[in-house]
């Protein structure tokens, strides 16, 4: 069993930066996908961006532009830049990580954009 841990989550006004990480304790087989997603509330969960072990990125088409996913392979860490946040960002942000060990999600962690 995989334990992510999130953190980086807050309150921030309109326009501002927000950065989340997500480490996860111990060794991922690879290939592996990274990443962040999210569920405002009422919604269902939506993708927000990710990463593989190769490198290569994903993101939304709301937070393509705005926002960065970036990984520390010697930490085992993914982060997530999010820049000009708006209100409609506001949810909570759960990490996601999926390899042939299998599917595993984070606590979650808020995020409020005040307008």
């Amino acid at each position: 069993q995989v334990q992510l841990v999130e953190s980086g989550g807050g309150l921030v006004q309109a326009g501002g930066s927000l950065r989340l990480s997500c480490a996860a304790p111990g060794s991922i087989l690879r290939p592996y996908t990274m990443g962040w997603y999210r569920q405002a509330p009422g919604k269902q969960r939506e993708l927000v961006a990710t990463i593989t072990s190769g490198g290569t990125t994903n993101y939304a088409d709301s937070m393509r532009g705005r926002f960065t996913v970036s990984k520390d392979n010697a930490k085992n860490t993914v982060y997530l830049q999010m820049n000009s946040l708006k209100p409609e960002d506001t949810a909570v942000y759960y990490c996601n990580l999926r390899s042939i060990g299998g599917n595993y999600w984070g606590q979650g962690t808020q995020v409020t954009v005040s307008s």
